[in-house]
């Protein structure tokens, strides 16, 4: 009942209406005709899903009337019970996961896990980090009242994952979950605590006050999720994130700094990051302005800047020096003439709507047949250049094992 009552959108919207918790504007479409009505009531851009699948399947952001039925066709034949939801997307908009135990009566938080990535990219696919560096203390407050009205409500028993949104300053349930989900491993090994086995505990009968779970578990370190994706063995399959899940697995950093767990984290899923070298940078129109500070940032630390032209034009009327590549269509050598010579250390790449699966694909596809590092969103790519910062000032970085760390943190906890 639980779980219908969290999947079943008009059953989760009525009662996060009861709850006075916000979602995002939506309908729901029973064939294309409804679907069409419903994008043209809310405006684009728009996210597209399926009822009851998992792992994102066929989920899309559709940016204009052009993109909308391709994608509402395969959304269609991948919902089992032949119904499409349509939100309105919030852009630019900061995601989180909540993930939580419950044993009727209250819920304790596990751990508030943000994603580096904004909105847009699957939480199976984000690189995220625990504790939340960017959440402000009044958003965290009123992120977990908001778990604990609807774990409450959910009646969960066990283990419970709730996924929000920030935009524009206002809170958003994106989706709950009253079961496991796939951070619960991550937070597991952050917080010390084996939430399968308190959860399933709890599920046996007892209750969080027998369980020592009257407080919300805590972290003491910076701990970076990173997802491990199998695209080296699928050459030509575009690696560009979006909230259909690609990753295959995940590993974990963990240090003092973000920056540094950054890069452990990144190094773990077998991206080495550089310490020097070029940068290509080729992003979209309404990233051009946003993508002034990484350039900056990279330019201090002793990268040389390529752009494609409409980027480059921008990074120059910043101040910036930057050699200007051509892109495919504009002549030879271009920008995968460029990727394949080896001239590229790092590149930046921030698709948009299905141009960019006509355009940019062969560039991170190139990417990854060649081992050069990329991003795809500016955040990723932000946080990224942090780590090469530090990486570059060799930063300290403590290798030690898991649980000598969960040993010390109980020490300084009875300290």
């Amino acid at each position: 009942e639980g779980i219908d009552l969290a999947e079943d959108r008009q059953r989760f919207y009525a009662l996060l209406d009861r709850l006075r918790i916000a979602y995002p504007p939506h309908g729901m479409a029973k064939d294309l005709a409804d679907a069409k009505a419903i994008a043209a009531r809310l405006g684009y851009p728009l996210l597209v899903r399926p009822s009851y699948v998992l792992g994102g399947r066929a989920m899309a952001i559709v940016y204009g009337p052009q993109e909308l039925e391709p994608l509402l066709r395969e959304a269609f034949a991948a919902a089992p019970q032949g119904e499409v939801l349509i939100d309105k997307f919030l852009e630019e908009a900061r995601e989180y996961d909540v993930d939580a135990l419950g044993d009727g009566q209250g819920i304790c938080i596990a751990g508030i896990i943000e994603h580096i990535e904004q909105a847009g990219v699957h939480s199976g696919d984000s690189t995220s980090v625990l504790p939340p560096v960017w959440l402000q203390p009044a958003e965290r407050e009123e992120m977990v009242s908001a778990t604990r009205k609807l774990g409450v409500a959910l009646g969960v028993v066990g283990l419970l994952n709730v996924q929000f949104a920030w935009a524009r300053g206002k809170l958003y349930v994106l989706e709950a979950n009253p079961r496991a989900a796939r951070t619960v491993p991550f937070v597991a090994k952050a917080t010390g605590r084996p939430l399968a086995k308190l959860a399933t505990h709890l599920l046996l009968g007892r209750s969080l006050a027998e369980l020592a779970l009257q407080e919300d578990l805590q972290v003491n370190r910076c701990f970076v999720k990173a997802p491990v994706f199998p695209f080296s063995k699928f050459l030509g399959v575009d690696p560009r994130l979006s909230p259909e899940m690609r990753s295959t697995g995940e590993v974990m950093g963990v240090d003092r700094t973000l920056g540094v767990a950054f890069y452990k984290a990144q190094l773990a899923a077998g991206l080495r990051l550089p310490v020097a070298g070029k940068a290509l940078l080729t992003v979209s129109a309404r990233d051009h302005e946003a993508v002034v500070p990484v350039a900056q940032r990279l330019h201090s630390l002793g990268f040389a800047l390529l752009a494609t032209r409409g980027t480059a034009a921008t990074l120059r009327a910043h101040g910036l020096q930057v050699e200007e590549v051509r892109k495919t269509r504009e002549g030879r050598p271009h920008c995968i003439d460029v990727l394949k010579s080896g001239e590229v250390q790092l590149l930046i790449n921030t698709p948009l709507g299905q141009s960019a699966q006509r355009d940019g694909w062969r560039m991170r596809t190139t990417a990854v047949a060649h081992g050069i590092p990329f991003m795809t969103t500016l955040t990723g790519a932000s946080a990224a250049v942090e780590a090469i910062a530090l990486r570059q000032a060799d930063a300290h970085r403590e290798v030690t094992c898991l649980q000598d760390l969960v040993r010390m943190d109980s020490a300084d906890a009875v300290g």
